[in-house]
């Protein structure tokens, strides 16, 4: 017997802890002692059913059969017929029969059934138990209930009842990830395996691989993790839930987090370019002429687009206005670089930027990053050239600048000259110095006369 109060307290617990329905285990619970009475006591072809309940811990079985019209039975003498040449033929059956399903075989367009009297009832015997039984009905006789199921039946209906506690969780931990799926989400580090990240969501594993990592970030076991959740499937292991941290919109949904006005939707990002770990480009734009949708992703002092800097390990990101204007966009997504002019191909969808000589390496960016992430932005490919300018001076700025060194070498000059007393006064010192050793010498001379007389 089951003690019901164990059994109660568990299926609570499962429900609160797992999210499992009560209705779910006790359904579970029903098809277990079912399939665990047709194995000791049923025959073969039968269909039975268990009904569980909880107060009284009791099981009622019922055999069920369905209603069928004699005009849809296949005749006996076509089943002999068909019985004698599978006998005689060497591929074997033509038709497999699986136990408590009908074989349906058509027949100049009608479905056919091989009756089976376990499984079957005829509508004529059906309707003198239910006057108004149809096809296809199902008919209800009672067993005899048997309260020792035995050691093997008892083990039976404990395997089944784990394996349809596994499948209930299994479709509530599918239906949760589902609906998070395109989220950021938290966990802990599980494992590490040959570079792959097992991260501990709680009610079951996600998956962060090698590829996925922000590149020169390292973890350890135990450590908080955040990542993006962009793929959900069932698989035959069992749910399979993808992870990403160099995925783009891992950025984009950090800045949500980060920013109310990108939650709110009056500011959207419209392109996010990213190499991870090193650099990132997000165009923006403001459905409301009053906000500013840079200043919305930088912050106060920065302190938005810092935070998301910080989560990304230190990854560098440039903000820029997107624009309708493909010119004006184009413009923007070079920056820090500044643009002279910009001349657009739309046949081959290619732009090329001139840039001054000075702007040329900026615009290009180590390793080429910048107009490969302006061009990835965008979705133009960019050319960069560079522009030389006529005369001595390069722009009015560099003659400027030139002035500022001439005026710079006047002032040193006049310092110079003010420190002149300086160099005077050093005179002074060998002046003493000088007349310091003839005093000396007058006294030697001195000295040297009176040893003498």
């Amino acid at each position: 017997m089951m003690d019901l109060k164990i059994l109660k307290s568990a299926l609570g617990q499962l429900e609160e802890e797992r999210g499992i329905p009560k209705d779910k285990i006790i359904e579970a619970i029903e098809q277990a002692l079912a399939a665990a009475y047709k194995k000791d006591y049923g025959k073969k072809g039968q269909i039975v059913r268990a009904v569980f309940d909880m107060d009284s811990g009791k099981t009622e079985f019922n055999q069920i059969k369905i209603v069928v019209d004699p005009a849809t039975i296949k005749p006996e003498e076509e089943e002999s017929e068909e019985k004698v040449e599978e006998s005689k033929s060497d591929k074997g059956p033509a038709k497999s029969e699986k136990e408590g399903e009908d074989i349906l075989e058509e027949e100049e367009g009608e479905k056919l059934i091989r009756f089976n009297t376990e499984h079957h009832i005829l509508l004529e015997d059906a309707q003198k138990i239910k006057k108004d039984a149809q096809p296809d009905d199902e008919i209800e006789f009672p067993l005899e209930a048997q309260d020792d199921y035995g050691r093997i039946a008892a083990q039976t209906a404990k395997q089944v009842i784990i394996q349809k506690i596994r499948e209930a969780e299994k479709v509530s931990v599918m239906k949760e990830f589902e609906e998070r799926e395109g989220d950021i989400i938290n966990g802990t580090v599980q494992r590490i395996e040959r570079g792959t990240i097992f991260v501990d969501l709680g009610k079951t594993t996600g998956i962060l691989p090698y590829d996925e990592q922000i590149p020169g970030e390292k973890y350890r076991q135990g450590e908080r993790v955040r990542a993006y959740l962009y793929s959900v499937e069932d698989t035959p292991r069992g749910i399979s839930l993808r992870l990403s941290r160099s995925h783009p919109k891992f950025v984009a949904k950090l800045f949500e987090m980060e920013a109310p006005e990108i939650a709110s939707g009056v500011v959207e990002i419209k392109s996010i370019a990213r190499e991870p770990g090193s650099r990132s480009k997000i165009a923006v734009f403001s459905n409301d002429d009053h906000i500013d949708p840079v200043g919305s992703c930088v912050g106060q002092r920065g302190v938005r687009v810092s935070t998301v800097m910080s989560e990304l390990g230190g990854e560098k990101i440039d903000i820029i206005e997107w624009s309708p204007d493909n010119v004006q966009f184009i413009e923007d997504s070079l920056s820090p670089a500044k643009v002279e002019n910009v001349e657009i191909k739309e046949e081959d969808k290619r732009a090329v930027v001139e840039v001054s000589e000075d702007q040329l390496s900026l615009a290009i960016g180590k390793g080429g990053q910048n107009v490969r992430l302006a061009a990835k932005l965008t979705g133009w490919k960019i050319d960069i050239k560079g522009t030389e300018r006529e005369g001595g001076a390069d722009s009015d700025e560099n003659t400027e600048d030139i002035e500022e060194k001439v005026h710079k070498e006047e002032i040193i000059k006049e310092e110079i000259t003010e420190k002149g007393g300086e160099t005077n006064e050093e005179d002074d010192d060998t002046e003493n110095t000088t007349s310091e050793k003839a005093e000396g010498e007058e006294k030697e001379e001195e000295e040297r006369q009176k040893v003498e007389e």
